[in-house]
């Protein structure tokens, strides 16, 4: 079993040293002297600019990470410049994000372009690149980044054409008790324990994934797709137990499976502050266990930014070739 919550496990760590973190911190302020707006198509390219500057170490175990994530398809980074006496009170109204430029939006912006490009639904926080992970009063039981209950696992945007090929979250405060866990689950460590009929089951298109409720009525009449794909020995996977229907009792049954396949290899990380975990959304879910908000402007606050890595392939999707996905 590898489910046990840590804090971050060592086969999936990666830890930048103090002076890195202090040369990190020199480049992302220097970046976020560039502009005031996160969304600027000029600070983007900046931040593009500065990836090259930042510690080769750092540089190096992203890029590693892009050719190979592993078998559990997650990297966490510890020990990034985040600094609490900077930081304002978490947000906690619905759809919020990050417009302004800050040290902790210039590092996920600059490690994106390490990645590739960043990028962001328009049906979704509003197109913004780098969006508040954050619990909303009356939201609790929303299945989606504004609740505070159990989330499921899913890739993310797993009903989508374009789908990020990475989902980075950076702690910036944790939760009041930190017990809330980002919990990522591999489908390279979850195969060996699928039957052939399953894997046979959830290559054939006989499922349907609905949009998240962050995205309202986008996307729906998504196709019959299915949810393993590519190389039977390394399959890509493409699942939201949230929003994936199986259409046939052979579909189901599959999807009963992958579930409990991928409980069993789930690994559950507390991210602590200047903690950026980085998923592979072509081979790991991830999720997050429950946890109780205050409201009190002192609760878990992550920021996200998705990353593709083929920006071209999206290109009918965003007009005016920007970073924004329109359908």
């Amino acid at each position: 079993m590898l489910n046990a919550v840590q804090l971050a496990p060592p086969e999936v760590t990666f830890t930048v040293s103090p002076a890195e973190a202090v040369e990190i911190s020199r480049i992302a302020d220097r970046l976020q002297s560039v502009s005031d707006e996160v969304d600027d198509d000029a600070w983007v390219a900046a931040a593009r600019s500065s990836w090259e500057f930042l510690p080769g170490g750092y540089r190096r175990r992203v890029r590693e990470f892009r050719r190979d994530s592993g078998p559990a398809g997650v990297m966490v980074v510890r020990g990034l410049p985040v600094d609490d006496s900077r930081l304002p009170n978490t947000p906690s109204v619905a759809g919020s994000v990050q417009r302004t430029t800050t040290g902790p939006a210039a590092l996920l912006m600059m490690t994106a372009c390490g990645l590739g490009d960043p990028a962001a639904f328009l049906a979704e926080k509003s197109g913004a690149l780098v969006q508040d992970v954050v619990p909303v009063p009356g939201r609790e039981d929303f299945q989606g980044n504004a609740g505070s209950v159990d989330l499921m696992m899913h890739n993310e945007n797993a009903f989508h054409p374009h789908r990020p090929d990475y989902v980075m979250l950076l702690c910036l405060r944790p939760d009041h008790d930190r017990v809330a866990g980002l919990r990522t689950a591999s489908i390279r460590e979850a195969l060996p324990l699928l039957s052939d009929r399953t894997r046979q089951a959830l290559a054939r298109p006989e499922f349907n994934t609905q949009p998240p409720p962050s995205f309202g009525s986008a996307g729906a009449g998504a196709p019959e797709l299915p949810v393993l794909t590519g190389e039977s020995a390394d399959p890509d996977v493409r699942v939201d137990f949230a929003a994936t229907t199986g259409l046939t009792p052979s579909a189901r049954a599959a999807l009963t499976e992958l579930s409990l396949a991928l409980d069993e290899v789930a690994r559950t990380v507390r991210l602590l502050p200047g903690d950026l975990a980085i998923v592979d959304n072509h081979v790991t879910l991830h999720g997050r266990t429950a946890f109780q908000p205050r409201y009190d402007g002192r609760d878990r606050w992550l920021q996200r930014t998705f990353v593709l890595a083929d920006l071209r392939r999206s290109r009918d999707h965003r007009p005016g070739d920007g970073y924004v996905l329109e359908r």
